[in-house]
């Protein structure tokens, strides 16, 4: 009976990996149309008798100013460039550090795992999950391909997923004309959009818009994010 146990067990960690691999695979090519999350969101919109419409429109890397996505990397990820989907030293961080409340180190490659692959949610298994696709997706894909489906699926604005549906909706114009400003505030509400807004910023959305802008110039603008 053990040996039989043992047998599936083989059986499923093989197809679980064969599959895993040929999906991050096919997304290396795909436009990621929907995700988990988005399913789940919508989900929760109808438990909460709101409106479910989930506004997302995707666009390719070269049809997004180069402003937000430099924008998020600012805010999120400044490492991003440089180390392979995990960065220890945020980690080390946000482990060691003294606060009431702890502070997120998840890179832009694990966001993307999690939104794209997974359910949210805090366990043990879905972290450990998180990690394996973090690696995949960081040895099939590149940089570039990875910070453009962040820029596609990331919930930006409430059951508004992705930067060309923010930007059409809150500045009325499409993401590959947005000034760094505009981008800066994109990426100011990303700890929380549906708490924070892009339309009527709070105090503290403004503040941090301000910062994340100087974060832009201090990286040394546009340049630091080109031959991802």
């Amino acid at each position: 009976m053990l040996r039989r146990l043992q047998f599936i067990a083989l059986r499923f960690l093989i197809v679980f990996f064969v599959i895993s691999i040929v999906w991050v695979l096919v997304l290396k090519f795909l436009p990621v149309w929907v995700t988990p999350y988005m399913l789940s969101r919508k989900i929760e919109a109808f438990r909460d008798d709101e409106d479910t419409e989930i506004h997302h429109d995707w666009e390719p890397y070269e049809n997004i100013s180069k402003e937000v996505a430099l924008a998020v990397v600012a805010s999120e990820d400044q490492n991003f460039p440089k180390h392979w989907g995990f960065d220890f030293d945020q980690i080390y961080n946000a482990v060691t550090e003294k606060r009431k409340r702890a502070r997120g180190a998840s890179t832009i490659s694990q966001q993307v795992a999690k939104n794209v692959f997974l359910w949210h949610g805090r366990s043990f298994v879905r972290k450990g999950l998180e990690a394996y696709f973090t690696v995949l997706i960081e040895l099939i894909w590149d940089k570039e391909r990875i910070l453009e489906v962040y820029l596609n699926v990331a919930e930006m604005g409430k059951m508004t997923f992705g930067v060309e549906a923010a930007s059409l909706r809150y500045y009325k114009k499409p993401a590959k004309s947005l000034t760094r400003y505009e981008s800066a505030r994109i990426a100011a509400v990303l700890p929380n959009p549906v708490r924070f807004s892009i339309k009527n910023p709070s105090a503290y959305v403004n503040k941090r818009t301000s910062q994340i802008v100087r974060q832009m110039r201090y990286l040394g603008g546009r340049k630091y994010i080109e031959g991802l």
